[in-house]
């Protein structure tokens, strides 16, 4: 017979924060959803033993790789390398999966980048596995429900992350920093936290306290431009400071005044607009170099040339 299992509610009572009780939602998040879809699983089996054929056993494999490559763009042949025990898991498992990252938000086509992104999510258990997650994120880190999906797309890699080795401890790490307040973490800065204190945040902090810059000037820093807690020392920072103090001839003080400089690219954007700056006898402060379009700074530059000519004559 041909059976239709209607997945329950998602675990809720794990996105309200500790003092609530139950509800038919998260404690302010009236967007929760509840599933999308029924799943049908075939229960008619073959012979005697009750279990299936091995025909039987190839249309239901066959069955989930359609689901996985049509349903959710997923390389099939990918997830199976790299999570073996996708293999054998069953289709109601996988769809589960795929419930429980809809209900916070998700549209199709980010839950398969996602799970195509990491595998390993494909055979895990929603209710121990992700759930915690975004209760963490919910009731700890306080992003509002609408963000959740934000802060997913933009860091996935956070449902693959520890919860107390990894995500609590850093947590704590950046609120002591200063992300508390109008600088707390958002869905913006979630990335923030997959990062190791020990290899990742530390070392960012003491490069910029080396180049002479004060704790508090490296905290104020971080907390203006958080993205220079995500970019690699040897790859961005120590090249953009050596340009900057080199052939720039900078002041470190105009790198605190604005230490969104290491977010452009050296090659692209920093490099050819001093360049072109330098070749026309004209100077701009960093954020007035940088921040506007390549058509914006073109037109600046023009300007400053009529102005100088305009001077001279």
């Amino acid at each position: 017979m041909i059976s239709r299992l209607q997945f329950p509610p998602p675990c809720i009572l794990l996105l309200f924060p500790r003092s609530s009780p139950p509800s038919l939602k998260p404690s302010g998040n009236p967007n929760f959803r509840s599933p999308r879809f029924t799943v049908t699983i075939n229960t008619q089996f073959s012979g005697h033993s009750g279990t299936a054929t091995s025909s039987d056993s190839g249309i239901l494999f066959r069955e989930k790789i359609l689901y996985l490559e049509n349903h959710l763009h997923v390389d099939s042949r990918k997830a199976f390398q790299q999570n073996p025990d996708s293999r054998s898991a069953t289709l109601s498992a996988l769809k589960s999966v795929e419930v429980c990252l809809s209900s916070m938000g998700l549209e199709l086509s980010a839950v398969g980048r996602v799970l195509d992104m990491y595998p390993q999510l494909l055979t895990s258990d929603p209710e121990y596995d992700l759930y915690p997650i975004f209760d963490f994120l919910l009731n700890e880190v306080r992003i509002p429900f609408p963000d959740i999906r934000k802060s997913i797309i933009r860091c996935p890699r956070i449902l693959v992350s520890d919860l107390d080795l990894q995500l609590r401890p850093t947590l704590l790490f950046l609120r002591n920093l200063g992300f508390v307040g109008l600088n707390a973490i958002t869905c913006q800065t979630t990335m923030l936290l997959v990062s190791s204190i020990e290899h990742t945040l530390l070392p960012k902090i003491k490069y910029l306290e080396s180049l002479g810059f004060s704790h508090k000037d490296v905290v104020n820093m971080v907390l203006r431009s958080p993205g220079l807690l995500t970019y690699s020392i040897q790859n961005n920072l120590v090249p953009k400071v050596d340009y900057f103090l080199g052939d720039m001839k900078g002041d470190l003080l105009e790198l605190k005044r604005f230490p969104q400089y290491f977010s452009f690219s050296l090659e692209r954007k920093i490099k050819p607009r001093h360049r072109l700056l330098v070749e026309h006898g004209l100077s701009l402060s960093l954020s007035r170099m940088l921040k506007v379009s390549d058509g914006e700074f073109t037109a600046r530059v023009i300007e400053m040339r009529l102005q100088s000519a305009t001077a001279d004559g």
